[in-house]
């Protein structure tokens, strides 16, 4: 299936659309492994639980953000 090139915003939120972009993307699904699994412990290391919450926080927006930017960009 190809990626679509006028990916909305809503529709960059559908699990489809965003596997559908991850497949399409290895290297861009590595390093969002990496930021998914790394960016909490990160946090807590540096401010403790606070810290540990908001790179969990933080790296599931970037998960579900990095399609939509991506495209929107045209990489």
């Amino acid at each position: 299936m190809p990626l679509p090139s006028g990916l909305s915003f809503t529709d960059s939120l559908d699990s489809a659309e965003r596997r559908n972009f991850y497949e399409h993307h290895r290297s861009i699904a590595i390093v969002m492994i990496l930021i998914v699994f790394l960016l909490p412990f990160a946090g807590l290391y540096v401010t403790g639980l606070f810290g540990g919450v908001l790179g969990v926080l933080i790296s599931v927006a970037v998960y579900y953000l990095t399609p939509y930017v991506v495209l929107k960009l045209g990489a």
